[in-house]
């Protein structure tokens, strides 16, 4: 199946809205745990010193379980999230109060508890001794024997009561509001989305049912259109797409018309010359079977008259091939035209004594009237000659004897 614009629009958005969603809510979710991370560690950044300072965890004999076990109990009661551990120097964990099966490493890196010691920037995370893999804020500090260190304190301020109860948290009403609230903002988000797509593609939809129904009806309909719609000015792309569509059917509008006119008059043209052509090729057929039929009983004079205007008609035929000749030359450009600077008077005037004897024998009257401040012509001097000369030819050739055959030059 195939999509429309519009379609494959709304498809890309609901998945980049869905994506960017998602990626939102991820996003969300991180930073929260990022901010709840740094504040926790704020707050409770001395907790393992204070520990130290007041708790005697560690002896001669190694590190004090009582000690740690009445620490612990006080923890769960104010804060049952934090777990407590203590370190020998290298990282190794020397004691701790995790359930059985709950602990999952012998050593915690030692970098981030430099790091804390050296009061970097928070929140700063290591290793969780409950995960083989989380990495958990803390609060660490030395622990002294007689003046020298040997441990550390290390405190995981969200351990698995925290994360247990954050589970738990996930499923509740606030959490449940708050991922439908973004749902619905998701799905406003799209319809509007769709809506925009849609107003935005209405013109390229229109365009393309214009384009539809060009083809549809075939380009002869443009032949009889007044005129192809105008579209108003825009500046997006859509806008200049219209503009130069309506423009481009309006050239072919036009040019279809003029083939159309064109053809109207080739046929007219045609029918002109079959009638032209017709006339002198019956006079000639007539006189000739005139003289196949009675060449035994016409005098001498009758069959030189007879001859004579065959050969005249034959002539007439032949003139009027080589104007069509010339004329299909010219149309379609095996005639490249050669222009020159000359006198348009003078070239009309050596024409005119060209068709003297031909007046003459008519008592035709040839009259010019040259105004005196015509300029020169630039133009082919052959094409312009033979315009006069078959203009002059068929004046006299139709007009009455003793009639009156006037060209007049006018600058304008």
């Amino acid at each position: 199946m195939r999509l429309t614009l519009w379609q494959r629009l709304s498809l890309v958005f609901a998945l980049l809205l869905l994506a960017s969603g998602g990626m939102s809510a991820w996003l969300q979710i991180r930073a929260s745990e990022a901010h709840e991370q740094e504040v926790v560690q704020r707050l409770s950044r001395g907790l393992a010193a204070n520990i130290a300072s007041h708790v005697t965890l560690v002896d001669i004999g190694g590190p004090k379980r009582s000690a740690l076990d009445e620490l612990m109990a006080m923890l769960m009661t104010v804060n049952p999230s934090v777990e407590v551990y203590v370190l020998a120097t290298d990282g190794r964990i020397q004691a701790h109060l995790a359930p059985s099966g709950h602990l999952k490493r012998e050593r915690v890196d030692i970098a981030p508890i430099s790091s804390f010691l050296a009061g970097a920037a928070l929140p700063i995370v290591g290793d969780d001794p409950r995960s083989d893999s989380a990495r958990k804020v803390f609060s660490a500090a030395p622990l002294q024997l007689d003046g020298r260190d040997v441990g550390y304190v290390y405190v995981v301020l969200l351990g698995e009561a925290h994360d247990a109860m954050a589970a738990d948290v996930q499923a509740s009403t606030v959490l449940r509001t708050s991922l439908w609230a973004m749902g619905w903002v998701a799905l406003l988000g799209l319809v509007a989305g769709l809506a925009a797509f849609g107003l935005i593609t209405r013109r390229l939809r229109a365009l393309t049912a214009e384009v539809r129904r060009l083809e549809a009806q075939g380009f002869e309909s443009l032949a009889h259109a007044p005129a192809v719609a105008s579209v108003s000015p825009g500046r997006d792309e859509i806008a200049l797409l219209q503009q130069a569509f309506a423009q481009m059917a309006a050239r072919i509008a036009s040019q279809w018309r003029e083939l159309v006119r064109q053809d109207q008059q080739r046929r007219e043209l045609v029918a002109n010359i079959s009638h032209d052509l017709r006339t002198p090729l019956t006079s000639l057929h007539g006189y000739l079977e005139t003289l196949q039929l009675k060449a035994d009983r016409l005098s001498a004079e009758e069959r030189r008259r007879y001859l004579d205007t065959a050969l005249g008609q034959s002539r007439k035929v032949g003139r009027l091939a080589q104007e069509l000749f010339e004329l299909a030359r010219l149309e379609y450009g095996a005639v490249k035209p050669e222009k020159e600077r000359f006198s348009l008077a003078e070239l009309t005037h050596d024409v005119f004594q060209k068709f003297e004897l031909a007046a003459e024998a008519r008592s035709l009257t040839l009259t010019a009237d040259f105004a005196s401040d015509l300029p020169l012509v630039t133009a082919d001097l052959g094409m312009i000659e033979r315009v006069l000369t078959n203009l002059l030819d068929n004046a006299i050739r139709h007009t009455p004897e003793g009639g009156e055959v006037r060209v007049e030059l006018r600058h304008h």
